[in-house]
């Protein structure tokens, strides 16, 4: 059973910085993928970003590429998001997630490269607003 906790939540100003942190426990997996996902009031779900472990491979939904950077350390089973100019309607709260590249989803949405999550985080609330 592999464990999430996300932290690094708060409120920002239009055009600043935040840093959200996911650290990944009890996995025996080798590789696996940690995606970030983000749900705003009234909206649904959305995959906002995504990293392998192996290989540091990485996916960025458009709404966030060019302002948004995932990384991760390996050993420490660690992923970090840093999010750069936020806008208020970045506002939501932050998921992280992992996938063991167990199953595919089939209609595109996935932005862990075409695969599902199995596990997630409990989220972290992210508040961009002057």
């Amino acid at each position: 059973q592999l464990q999430l906790a996300e932290s690094g939540g708060g409120l920002v100003q239009p055009g600043g910085s935040l840093s959200l942190t996911c650290v990944v426990s009890g996995s025996t997996a080798e590789y696996y993928a940690v995606g970030w996902f983000r749900q705003a009031p009234g909206k649904e779900r959305e995959g906002v970003s995504c990293i392998t472990t192996g290989t540091g491979s990485t996916n960025y939904a458009s709404s966030v590429k060019g302002r948004f950077i995932n990384s991760r350390d390996k050993a420490k089973q660690i992923v970090w998001l840093h999010m750069n100019n936020l806008k208020p309607d970045d506002t939501a709260v932050y998921y992280c997630a992992a996938s063991l590249f167990k199953s595919m989803v089939t209609d595109g949405s996935s932005i862990c490269f075409g695969y599902d999550m199995d596990y997630w985080g409990k989220g972290t609330l992210v508040t961009v607003s002057s």
